[in-house]
């Protein structure tokens, strides 16, 4: 970005699935929450909530709605409005391509009636990023797990732009999993925070299940044959209360031993004594309390997101886009989205 332009705000704007969230964040490289002035979010959860799942067609359409208003909000928090904007972010990818295409769309628009410069976003690198809008933010290297949706992967964080896949998803991923354990139990959607909900009224050792992949070295995740253990031991079960969180407890158990063994294991393979969480799963309470054991036996720091910030939002790609923008980094008057995209294919920031 020009000199004038680092001085004015970035938008950022985030459709890649069933949220649309808004920020402004004027780039503070070393202030707490690196300049962000204003964020809002709107979720579609009613809306999808009768079909037990995201519906793309109506995703993208709940967008084009909310995304006007959202970016009028955010303006009036800030007392801003669209001419004391400097530049646009917005998520390219990865996510549904409809819901993707509004924001980008939308993005692109807005940059080109202001004569600002616009930058596409990866959804994953603004998650990854998410920690550093907090006071005491972590710097690279760090070992990053990004559980978000159909996402878990360990990421090597060398600088920002510069990493290097550790362990990835080789099934379902960590949230799928929570969701479709809570559908088949029947609770309501979405039902990864209900299935957690339930589980803090479980009892410890009534049920026990498998910690997928800890067995072998390596650091993939697959959480299907959880899932298939889950569902038999429901199937054999009296299905009472007690025993839907019980079930749900053990479940909830395996997820985040898990996600810790693995995580310990990242970090002695990096050398590396910083952690980051970041995505959905993020909020989990038993996760974020058994990550602040691990580290303080093993002698290694752990860094949340605020939970508003772990689900999908625009203060996320606020940030990242702000940081390429300000790089020098710029968006062609295409309007390009791309539902799957490489995180190791980004160039360094």
């Amino acid at each position: 970005m020009e000199t004038d332009e680092l001085s004015k705000p970035v938008l950022g704007i985030e459709t890649s699935c069933d949220e649309t969230g808004v920020a402004l964040l004027r780039w503070e490289p070393d202030a707490p929450g690196r300049g962000l002035l204003a964020h809002t979010l709107y979720s579609q959860i009613k809306l999808h909530a009768d079909y037990g799942g995201v519906v793309p067609e109506l995703a993208s359409r709940d967008h084009v709605r909310k995304l006007l208003p959202l970016i009028r909000e955010a303006l009036a928090q800030a007392g801003l409005g669209v001419r004391d904007l400097g530049g646009v972010a917005y998520t390219a990818g990865p996510g549904l391509v409809g819901a993707l295409l509004v924001g980008a769309s939308v993005g692109r628009a807005l940059a080109w009636a202001l004569g600002v410069p616009a930058i596409g976003v990866h959804h994953m690198e603004g998650h990854l990023l998410a920690p550093l809008l907090e006071a005491d933010p972590p710097e690279p290297p760090f070992v990053a797990l990004l559980v978000s949706g159909g996402h878990s992967m360990l990421v090597e964080v060398k600088a920002i732009g510069r990493y290097t896949i550790l362990g990835d998803t080789l099934d379902d991923a960590a949230g799928e999993a929570f969701d479709k354990t809570a559908k088949l139990m029947g609770l309501p959607y979405p039902g990864g925070p209900a299935l957690a909900k339930l589980a803090a009224q479980g009892m410890a050792g009534a049920f026990r299940f498998s910690r997928p992949m800890t067995d072998r070295p390596g650091l993939d995740f697959s959480f299907s044959g959880l899932k298939t253990q889950v569902l038999l031991a429901w199937q054999k079960s009296d299905q009472g209360e007690q025993t839907r969180a019980d079930v749900a407890r053990a479940f909830e158990e395996a997820i985040v031993d898990t996600l810790v063994i693995k995580c310990r294991r990242a970090l002695e393979a990096t050398g590396t004594q910083r952690l980051v969480i970041a995505g959905g799963v993020g909020a989990n309470r038993h996760l974020r309390s058994e990550l602040a054991k691990a580290g303080e036996k093993d002698g290694f720091r752990v860094y949340f997101p605020r939970l508003d910030f772990c689900t999908d939002n625009g203060a996320m790609i606020a940030l990242a886009g702000a940081i390429r923008l300000a790089s020098g980094q710029r968006q062609d008057e295409t309007v390009q989205v791309r539902p799957r995209w490489d995180l190791q294919s980004l160039p360094a920031a």
